[in-house]
């Protein structure tokens, strides 16, 4: 319960003073004069007399309820509406085989699709595709606001399930056709590769430019240690081996697309800097919320107002019928 003028109630600490002078007066008050009262001692005390000191009672309690109606007791009901402006988001995975090298823990593929994981599990408002691409580029999920699907999609995603190849540019330009005709205001694509684009028919700076123009941002994230990274290698005669391979990353490429649709190249060389650029990305393209807050006041004085009233005429009539004293 909320109180508009919430300062009467510090009037109430005048109720037991009151009390008080009440009663003193009450004891102080010159009665009839009587010689000796031992012979009615023994008398039994009538239900009138322990009655006595009710009015005095009733009055402080109903002077009580007057001063928290004087208070103005309120029921506040508060209701808050919350709006969400989504971002609508597609993730572009690269599936091709260099994505097993192992300077990521297990290997570059693993560590992509968990931190990936991470980041539709810390989205809210936002829909959320995914398209994986080697030689060729596919949709494993559309926009969605269905995460535990998106999860589903993407934990069913392997290296080599496409054929080998990194056609960046066909990828791009797939998900920028899934976006063109969304409704949203925020448009991004989160683009993440180890390579080089040498498959497809177009190049990732045409489906940049189709990109810009459909106002949809890139976020480009290279990700491979510096020099080299081992690689598990399998042949035909020695089995599997471990070797050491380049890392051949189209940084420049990359940079440039991303900068070109008012977007950002990332460079991740273990699962940490992954971890943190993806966090990054998400407080760039944080979901924006707006509240509006309605509060209804509903007013309680009335019932304290007729109760502390009630109280004290009750008291009046009792003072002068009933319980009433002589002289």
């Amino acid at each position: 319960m909320h109180f508009a003028n919430p300062i009467l109630l510090s009037l109430l600490a005048l109720i037991p003073v009151l009390g008080w002078w009440t009663w003193h007066s009450s004891r102080m008050r010159s009665g009839l004069t009587f010689s000796s009262v031992e012979t009615v001692r023994g008398v039994p005390k009538t239900m009138r007399s322990r009655l006595r000191s009710l009015p005095a009672v009733l009055r402080m309690v109903g002077l009580a309820f007057v001063i928290i109606a004087m208070a103005r007791p309120q029921d506040r009901n508060v209701v808050i509406e919350r709006f969400a402006e989504g971002v609508d988001i597609m993730m572009v995975l690269d599936t091709s085989t260099s994505m097993r090298a192992e300077d990521f823990r297990p290997n570059r593929f693993e560590a992509a699709r968990s931190v990936g994981s991470e980041f539709i599990d810390g989205r809210t408002s936002d829909r959320v595709g995914l398209i994986v691409f080697a030689a060729k580029a596919y949709t494993q999920a559309p926009l969605t606001l269905d995460y535990d699907f998106l999860q589903e999609m993407m934990a069913e995603v392997e290296v080599g399930m496409i054929e080998d190849g990194t056609a960046i540019g066909t990828a791009l330009a797939m998900a920028v056709n899934r976006l063109k005709d969304t409704l949203a205001e925020s448009k991004v694509v989160i683009l993440l590769t180890d390579g080089q684009n040498n498959r497809g028919e177009l190049s990732p700076e045409t489906a940049a430019e189709v990109a810009r123009t459909m106002g949809v941002r890139i976020y480009a994230i290279g990700v491979g240690a510096h020099g080299e990274a081992p690689f598990i290698v399998d042949t035909p005669f020695a089995g599997k081996q471990r070797r050491m391979v380049p890392v051949e990353i189209d940084e420049e490429m990359l940079s440039a697309i991303a900068s070109m649709t008012g977007g950002r190249y990332f460079r991740a060389t273990n699962n940490q800097a992954l971890r943190e650029i993806y966090k990054e990305i998400g407080e760039l393209e944080k979901t924006k919320i707006e509240e509006r807050m309605y509060t209804d006041y509903a007013e309680r004085y009335a019932e304290f107002l007729l109760t502390g009233l009630g109280l004290i005429f009750l008291e009046i009539l009792l003072s002068t019928t009933l319980l009433r004293t002589f002289p």
